[in-house]
């Protein structure tokens, strides 16, 4: 996997994406959120990210993540970083141990540009194109 630096989603006012339904991405869009989405796309870091998320209080300390995992420390620190880094999660020092917290402003984003707009029908319910008419 790549080291280089992920850019949090809506960081700068010009990187805000339409609904992906409802309007083609850019190529800066969507390179911006498919760093977001790469950040999903392991399955580690989908866990992680719903123990955070599902979390009574609203936030979870690291040392109650990583015993759920057959991974080191590092490993899991490695997947927070990450996550964090694509703007999906925040953490706080406390002494010791860091408490990390989902960010729903990232999460409600990504719901609004994945949500089919309102009137739409559902994919397969109406043909896109008209049928091609056979040549007799």
């Amino acid at each position: 996997m790549s080291k280089q630096e992920l850019v949090v989603l809506g960081q700068d006012a010009g990187e805000c994406c339409p609904a992906l339904l409802t309007a083609p991405l850019d190529a800066g869009q969507a390179d911006v959120l498919a760093r977001v989405f790469k950040a999903l796309g392991d399955p580690v870091r989908l866990r992680l990210l719903s123990m955070i998320a599902s979390r009574a209080g609203g936030e979870v300390c690291v040392c109650d993540l990583t015993p759920a995992f057959d991974l080191s420390q590092p490993t899991i620190s490695h997947h927070l970083k990450l996550l964090k880094q694509a703007g999906l999660i925040d953490s706080e020092r406390r002494g010791t141990w860091v408490y990390y917290r989902l960010l729903p402003e990232m999460t409600d984003r990504l719901a609004a540009i994945l949500t089919r707009p309102g009137g739409q029908p559902p994919a397969g319910t109406a043909p896109a194109h008209a049928p091609a008419e056979a040549a007799s």
